[in-house]
């Protein structure tokens, strides 16, 4: 399963999400998107999600610290105990033996990130 994970902040918007999904996924594939469990009924996720016709998973935050990520945002440390909240979501929800095939990628109102994982068992 190609899983793109998505972070955000609370001021980002649907077009965020968009930007930072389109650069993250560019020739992937997408199978479902993962986010972190209290992003759930955030309005720009839920108007992103409805554009994508994809299923959301989301992630507990503890299991969010025990993924290794690529790449290190401090705010995401700080809040999550991960240093990519996109990252970690996505190699989450991908499963077994799962690998990033994109890094976060960063919208370019720096509001969202979007990172894509591939589960080792497809």
């Amino acid at each position: 399963m190609i899983v793109a994970g998505l972070g955000f902040s609370s001021t980002a918007t649907a077009d965020s999400l968009r930007a930072a999904f389109d650069k993250a996924c560019c020739g992937h594939t997408v199978d479902a998107l993962a986010t972190v469990l209290d992003k759930t009924g955030h309005a720009a996720l839920v108007e992103f999600v409805a554009t994508t016709a994809l299923p959301l998973h989301f992630v507990a935050p503890e299991d969010l610290a025990a993924q290794h990520t690529l790449t290190c945002s401090p705010r995401s440390r700080a809040a999550y105990g991960t240093g990519s909240v996109a990252e970690a979501s996505a190699i989450a929800t991908a499963g077994s033996g799962a690998r990033l095939l994109s890094p976060r990628q960063i919208s370019d109102d720096r509001l969202a990130t979007c990172a894509v994982a591939i589960g080792g068992q497809t």
